[in-house]
């Protein structure tokens, strides 16, 4: 343990409003719902197509979920595979967990079944609320890894009934949307059984602020993807300084948030699930984004805040110009997992009359670290602030205790993870003291904005030179003929590794490689021009739309 407090500059750039620091955040996750209960019972707490649910009936489904998920055998401490899309289920099933004592893990309902077998392993859960396309999935694999039970969900039946008996007209359209929405299960309890079931009764035990709350897997962009544990009082701390960072947003039935972000995904989870109920906002749900979807919701009800990945504000943004409607009203955006294009700021902007700012974080820190200020002095090109209560250190990567202008952020603060679930080796590789090492290449300036410029992992070595891929990336981008790019290193045996480019050209019959390459020449060291670019019709994505380097790589070194 460490006593080293550092300055902390950036406090001085905050918004007016916000403050330096927050009171620790005592009791659970569980509380948040109940205020917003208690002080809105009747306000709508979720909206899916734009069926409403009120706090106060949210409350009764989550107690009765949670009693019946207890005559299921759910016990405080048990780990629970939630395997939902975004529906209000979903909610009542985190929040009914938790109640328990018990411990939600997140999955992404479209991985494939080696994926979701890996994490199932990994966990070992006995008990798995699964979305009704995914139970055969995970039944497959119940037997071995002693899943005993799977409760299965049909979203369509949080639906209102007008569109839940347009989805059942036999016509081909409506058979095709069903489909994708609803498949048959079998040997499985039904949802709706568990919410019919008796209510929890009030004196039953409530977890402690210090209680596992999540196993929230990481998204292995560089690696095998690991479970961080985060505790009520991570998430409960993260939630606060979400609230405490924009204080223009008001707690109360006039704070709308849209759940356009899975909520199995960290940035999804924090800012749909615990910072919006937190907020006795209307939560309005979307399976996945379809930009009509959100267009249809926005005329009724827009945003006050928006989550959001800059390929979500761009379709958006284009969609509500292509059909005439106004994004007015959609007061603070904040954007993530990817950089943010001044370009794309200034007309989204202008459209909704409201703030687009940039954000940073990790799983492993519940998940936000840091933000620009929902103000005029935010930087571009930044990605902001850290939170209050949040510390950082800028250090040497090969020496993590000596501090340094250029290098590795370290970070510290209550929504900073307890550790990786049944990984303490790899515990200890990611803390120095009680340091987080993210692995993230930064700089902080005298005003206290960091800017990321590269992750330790994805530096490129070649010939004893380091190669920051985004900064190749970058330059490459400004090219006309490249529409995206993504920069590796592959194994060489001069160098030790070779810059390779990953292309998207914007017209495949003129590209010309060495056009792009003498381009580059003039403006980076010979050593960070790429020796080769490989044209490809697409990159891996995540599912937020992060580019993945790992699976560039692979898909390049086969080449």
């Amino acid at each position: 343990m460490t006593s080293f407090d550092p300055p902390r500059p950036w406090t001085s750039s905050y918004a007016a409003g916000v403050p330096a620091d927050l009171p620790p955040q005592d009791g659970s996750l569980i509380d948040i719902v109940d205020a917003s209960v208690r002080d809105y019972p009747d306000a709508p707490a979720l909206q899916f197509f734009g069926r409403e649910t009120s706090y106060a009936d949210l409350s009764e489904q989550i107690a009765r979920a949670a009693a019946a998920l207890a005559a299921h055998g759910v016990q405080a401490g048990d780990p629970v595979a939630i395997v939902l899309p975004n529906c209000p289920q979903h909610i009542v099933a985190f929040y009914a967990v938790l109640r328990l004592g018990a411990v939600v893990i997140e999955h992404n309902p479209l991985y494939t079944p080696r994926e979701l077998r890996t994490q199932f392993e990994d966990h070992g859960a006995t008990h798995a609320i699964v979305w009704s396309k995914v139970v055969a999935t995970v039944q497959g694999f119940a037997a071995d890894l002693g899943v005993e039970t799977i409760v299965s969900v049909d979203v369509t039946r949080a639906m209102p009934w007008p569109t839940r008996l347009a989805l059942r007209l036999p016509v081909a359209k409506a058979r095709k949307s069903r489909a994708a929405l609803h498949a048959a299960t079998t040997g499985a309890a039904d949802w709706d059984a568990l919410v019919s079931h008796a209510p929890l009764p009030s004196s039953h035990p409530r977890p402690s602020s210090d209680d596992l709350a999540i196993i929230q897997y990481t998204s292995g962009t560089t690696g095998t993807p690991k479970g961080a544990m985060l505790t009520h009082a991570n998430l409960l701390a993260n939630a606060a300084q979400a609230r405490a960072w924009v204080p223009q947003i008001v707690r109360g039935e006039g704070c709308v948030v849209y759940a356009v972000l899975p909520m199995f995904h960290a940035y999804g989870l924090t800012l749909c699930l615990t910072f919006a109920m937190s907020m006795g906002a209307r939560l309005v749900l979307f399976p996945k984004f379809e930009p009509d979807l959100v267009l249809a919701a926005t005329r009724k009800h827009p945003a006050t805040f928006l989550p959001l990945v800059p390929p979500i504000a761009e379709r958006l943004l284009k969609a509500a110009r292509e059909e005439g409607v106004s994004l007015a009203g959609t007061d603070v955006a904040i954007s993530g997992a990817m950089a943010l294009a001044h370009e794309l700021v200034v007309p989204f902007e202008e459209a909704t009359g409201g703030f687009l700012v940039e954000g940073y974080g990790l799983s492993e820190c519940s998940p936000v670290l840091m933000a620009n200020p929902v103000a005029d002095n935010r930087v571009a090109g930044t990605v902001g602030l850290p939170l209050p209560g949040t510390e950082c250190r800028v250090v040497d990567p090969d020496d993590p205790r000596t501090d340094v202008d250029r290098g590795e952020l370290l970070v510290r603060g209550p929504q900073v993870f307890r550790g990786y679930y049944g990984k303490p080796e790899e515990t200890a590789t990611v803390f120095v003291d009680d340091w987080f090492r993210t692995g993230d290449i930064v700089t902080i300036d005298e005003a206290g904005f960091v800017r990321i410029v590269d992750r330790i992992k994805e530096l490129i070595i070649t010939g004893g030179f380091n190669v920051a891929p985004t900064e190749v990336e970058g330059i490459l981008r400004q090219h006309p003929s490249v529409a995206d790019v993504a920069v590796v290193g592959l194994p060489d045996d001069h160098s030790g590794e070779q810059v390779v480019a990953a292309v998207v050209p914007t017209d495949p019959d003129a590209f010309d490689a060495e056009a792009v390459r003498a381009f580059a020449r003039g403006i980076l060291a010979p050593y960070k021009v790429p020796k080769r670019l490989v044209v490809v019709d697409d990159l891996p994505r995540s599912l937020i739309g992060k580019v993945l380097r790992r699976q560039v790589r692979d898909r390049l070194s086969s080449k």
